[in-house]
């Protein structure tokens, strides 16, 4: 292969040497840029879905918000589908350095009511919002034990209260359970001021029983704060969190850190590739989905921004009404056979072809 074909292909399987998709900073961005409006128009539908019957609206940015996110070189999106919840990306306060598996970075831990939740707690107060922090957290009251938590800051600068990561992956470069194992606060929801609340915590999204069970406890928002990098996630990025907000009735705010983050000593995968000093490129791209199939385009894949979603949370219990996916699970069955699996004497319901003359 030629060099410029190799470097070629490497840019494609990187988003664009840049974290852009061929220069542009979305797939969306790529696609308006490239087809006739009425194509366009028919393949927005398409991929983003309907809202409610109609294509998402964007809402006019002023000026002076516009002129600040370019001259800080960030995606600005204003979306109708004003719900005032802010909501970060996971470990926020710190490098994504879990993939060096050094112990170093512990020191970047914190308790509950650390120096980011006192930073947090003043917006939330100023701004009037609730705002989802994921952080390391140092647990000082048990052996100064670490989680990957995220803290719900209320309206009034309150501490809500705190959800652990279920799903700890360990798969490549994520070897998170060399700082911490998989949390134990269950699957909780946090009534705020402004809607029902969970947090599923980035690896989290792959298990849809995960998705699931802040359904039963009744979210009407679910947000998902990830730090994932495209070669490992990105074809199931805008998957997942789409079909999570339609089998469970409820919105999902999927947010992924972005850019490329180096680290002073290189390291190894386990993949039998060579050592490297970056975990590769987060490719932010985050985006909201409605539970009627519907989602807004993501933001930038190479810089980062702010999107701004206006939900009609009515549209949860409209959707459980249309479809009676609550009244049709059959949950018994599942809880039956989630029962006999965990045991260790469990067989597997397999039906042999006798034709087969094992």
């Amino acid at each position: 292969m030629e060099k410029s074909e190799a470097v070629a292909n490497e840019n494609l399987r990187n988003g664009g040497g840049d974290g852009s998709i061929c220069g542009y900073e979305s797939l969306c961005q790529l696609l308006s840029s490239n087809l006739e409006p009425h194509l366009f128009e028919e393949v927005n539908r398409l991929i983003l879905g309907l809202n409610c019957g109609k294509a998402l609206q964007s809402v006019a940015i002023p000026e002076p918000a516009k002129a600040l996110s370019d001259e800080h070189d960030f995606d600005l999106q204003v979306k109708l589908f004003y719900l005032i919840v802010r909501e970060l990306q996971e470990a926020w306060m710190m490098p994504f350095a879990f993939c060096t598996r050094e112990k170093k970075w512990c020191e970047l831990a914190e308790p509950i009511d650390g120096e980011s939740t006192k930073f947090l707690q003043e917006y939330a107060r100023k701004y009037n919002m609730v705002i989802v922090s994921p952080i390391l957290e140092r647990d000082v009251n048990h052996g100064d034990t670490l989680w990957n938590t995220a803290i719900i800051i209320g309206n009034h600068g309150n501490i809500i209260g705190k959800h652990r990561k279920n799903h700890i992956p360990r798969v490549g470069d994520f070897n998170e359970s060399t700082y911490y194992m998989e949390g134990n606060t269950g699957h909780p929801v946090f009534e705020t001021a402004f809607g029902k609340i969970a947090v599923n915590i980035c690896y989290g999204r792959h298990h849809p029983l995960n998705w699931l069970a802040f359904g039963l406890n009744g979210a009407e928002i679910v947000f998902n704060p990830s730090a994932t990098v495209g070669e490992l996630s990105e074809p199931m990025w805008p998957i997942e969190a789409r079909n999570a907000a339609i089998a469970n009735s409820y919105f999902v705010g999927s947010i992924n850190r972005v850019g490329t983050e180096i680290f002073p000593n290189a390291f190894t995968s386990g993949d039998g590739k060579p050592q490297h000093n970056d975990f590769g490129h987060f490719y932010g791209s985050s985006y909201f989905s409605a539970p009627d199939a519907s989602c807004t385009p993501s933001l930038s894949r190479r810089k980062d921004g702010l999107l701004i979603t206006d939900m009609d949370l009515n549209l949860c219990r409209q959707l459980k009404d249309k479809w009676g996916f609550r009244m049709t699970a059959r949950y018994e069955i599942y809880a039956d056979l989630l029962a006999r699996y965990v045991r260790p004497d469990f067989e597997p319901q397999v039906i042999t072809d006798p034709s087969l003359n094992r």
